[in-house]
């Protein structure tokens, strides 16, 4: 994995390194609990703070989904506000007391007029957010405070906070509406993940590819894994090569994508194109995934090995079909990891 390195600490480089990045971080219990076994959200998290500025631990720490919705903490806002270039003054201040308390954000940029934010306890209490139980309740001058910063800071510079509003105002606005889950698949296996796509570092910035990548993908609903896989009466796969008399001139010359197994230095098969290698790297790969009579951690260490046998020619494939390849390899990966946890 490429990893570039500054004084705002590592980030990944390509797009396979960032789904590496964040599978990565989705296992460390050093990144916030909402994140934790979650490497798409990941992804998309540290993308957003690539583009606002933050590194991708800084990313993590202040920018969350709340209710539906993205967002980046006050303090955090208040910090790429006040680094940026255009940013000449932020001022807050408070006017009055008791129910006529009044919070009070001017926020200044460069060669523009001053944009004033007031939020009052009325305000608050047509919100239906005074008295509220939580942070309104415990702390309400100060989420006054984060609602005419958030405000003020939306207003003046919605360029830096890149339409992002505030953490504090996501959190006071109610659920949305969640749609009925879907029937639960009997194997986890059988769901087909949508890949994560997002655009690090430039790489994926084409709407047509990133729909053409989502093409034909379902979203997956989290399901009870038992402890006993469905499909373990199957045979586990040998991988085993062609034998030497198949391997003719003849036939290597004619054909160009040889799809290896791990350990081994003839293939298991030869193909005449690369969407046929594909169909039989996808047909290989479920099968070592459903091979029950295999331990599961042992099926993961031969799908792994298998991935990295078949590097040179995963690199050839195109980038929309390479990410449907990464999706299938983490649904597999991650369903036999579910597995393994329910067993023990």
């Amino acid at each position: 994995m490429q990893l570039t390195t500054s004084n705002r600490g590592f980030a990944p480089t390509t797009l396979t390194d960032a789904i590496a990045f964040s599978d990565m971080l989705a296992n460390s219990s050093m990144v916030p609990k909402a994140y934790q076994g979650r490497p798409q959200d990941i992804l998309v998290c540290v993308q957003w703070g690539m583009e606002m500025g933050l590194a991708p631990m800084q990313a993590l720490q202040n920018i969350a989904v709340i209710n539906g919705k993205p967002s980046v903490y006050g303090d955090a806002a208040m910090a790429l506000v006040q680094a940026s270039s255009v940013c000449e003054d932020v001022e807050e201040s408070f006017e009055g007391e008791g129910t006529t308390l009044v919070a009070v954000c001017v926020a200044k940029r460069k060669g523009r007029k001053p944009v004033t934010a007031r939020f009052s306890v009325e305000d608050a209490k047509r919100a239906g957010l005074w008295g509220k139980q939580g942070p309104w309740s415990a702390y309400p001058k100060r989420m006054m405070q984060m609602r005419a910063r958030g405000f003020a800071l939306r207003d003046a510079f919605p360029d830096v906070l890149k339409g992002l509003i505030t953490a504090e105002e996501a959190q006071d606005y109610p659920d949305e509406a969640k749609p009925r889950p879907l029937a639960k698949p009997a194997n986890p296996l059988d769901m087909v993940a949508k890949p994560a796509l997002v655009a690090i570092a430039g790489i994926v910035t084409d709407p047509a590819v990133i729909a053409a990548a989502m093409a034909d993908t379902v979203e997956p609903e989290p399901v009870e894994v038992p402890a006993v896989i469905p499909h373990a009466e199957v045979e586990h796969v040998e991988l085993q090569p062609l034998p030497d008399a198949v391997l003719d001139v003849e036939t290597v010359a004619a054909v160009s994508y040889p799809l290896m197994v791990p350990g081994k230095d003839k293939p298991y098969s030869v193909h005449a194109s690369l969407d046929e290698w594909q169909d039989g790297y996808e047909d290989l790969a479920e099968k070592t995934a459903r091979a029950g009579k295999r331990p599961a951690r042992e099926r993961m260490t031969v799908l792994r090995e298998l991935r990295e046998a078949n590097k040179v020619t995963l690199q050839r494939i195109d980038l929309v079909k390479g990410i449907r390849h990464t999706a299938n390899y983490s649904k597999r990966i991650n369903a036999l990891g579910a597995v393994l946890g329910a067993a023990q």
